[in-house]
């Protein structure tokens, strides 16, 4: 048992939504993460949304170490709830800063800390109350691959996780993956349940913007595309060397921490969740 349970209050259901529309004013929003985004901002910005009561978590979709992080987020909300997912990434985080002590130069200790922090059952049951999709990149063929529903394993979180030619690749059967660098093989824009995405990124410049080819025909006109919105790093520059090791000293962690908090509580301040619903027509994407 990795997070410690109770029971779950009526603001802990308020981010457990497993894909379905939220209900009465709480809004549901996807999650993207992103491969460029330093992992203690994209948990400043996680820990911060699970502090908000109207909001509900629907699909998460994670590249690079976000994939371990948003494993972390489903299983701790599984078992917990908000406060066991904030209490699972600041676990999770804890074993990654003593990790940066212990572990060799050429070591990769994330098999251990992932298999510490989560258990796979948990985040493959279909009552599991996020949905992943985790994306890896073949090691020989550069294709994306996306892992999700039963296709979850350490290996593939992993994989997700590991940083080309620094780690061995991590063979899933009979082929062998690493970590996905590239923002453009993210799953296209297209119409989704819950009609806003949020991207946590590294920089404004890998943001998505939306193809024509990814929106709607006009004869659907029920359907509607997600409304883009994107939390950025503004210091990713600063950090960047810290990307391809983002293991570090827990001060530092909680530094970058903070800073996601920030970036998140400046979004929510900016109500960019309850604009006109007509505005998604456009798919904008909002940075901060």
């Amino acid at each position: 048992m990795h997070v410690q349970t109770g029971t779950r209050t009526e603001t802990d259901q308020a981010v457990v939504a497993g894909g379905r529309a939220a209900t009465d004013d709480r809004q549901l929003i996807d999650i993207v993460l992103t491969s460029d985004a330093h992992g203690a901002f994209v948990w400043g910005v996680l820990d911060r949304l699970l502090d908000e009561s109207g909001l509900s978590l629907g699909n998460i979709t994670a590249s690079g170490f976000g994939a371990m992080e948003a494993a972390v987020l489903a299983y701790g909300l599984s078992l917990g709830g908000r406060r066991g997912a904030r209490t699972a990434l600041a676990n999770f985080w804890r074993r990654v800063s003593h990790a940066s002590m212990l572990a060799a130069d050429s070591a990769n200790p994330l098999r251990s800390i992932l298999e510490q922090s989560i258990e796979i059952a948990e985040i493959r049951k279909k009552s599991c109350p996020v949905k992943l999709s985790i994306l890896a990149s073949n090691a020989r063929t550069d294709a994306v691959k996306i892992f999700a529903s039963d296709q979850l394993s350490i290996d593939a979180i992993v994989a997700a996780a590991t940083v080309p030619f620094l780690f061995p690749a991590v063979e899933i059967d009979g082929d062998t993956y690493w970590g996905d660098g590239d923002l453009s093989s993210l799953p296209p824009i297209r119409p989704v349940e819950a009609g806003h995405r949020l991207i946590i990124a590294g920089k404004p410049s890998m943001s998505m913007t939306p193809c024509e080819a990814c929106r709607p025909a006009a004869s659907h006109g029920a359907m509607k595309p997600a409304q883009i919105h994107i939390i950025f790093d503004g210091r990713h520059r600063a950090g960047a060397a810290l990307l391809a090791r983002p293991w570090t000293d827990w001060g530092e962690l909680t530094d970058i921490r903070d800073r996601g908090r920030q970036r998140a509580e400046d979004w929510l301040l900016a109500d960019h969740l309850f604009v006109d619903e007509r505005s998604a027509v456009d798919s904008k994407n909002r940075f901060i």
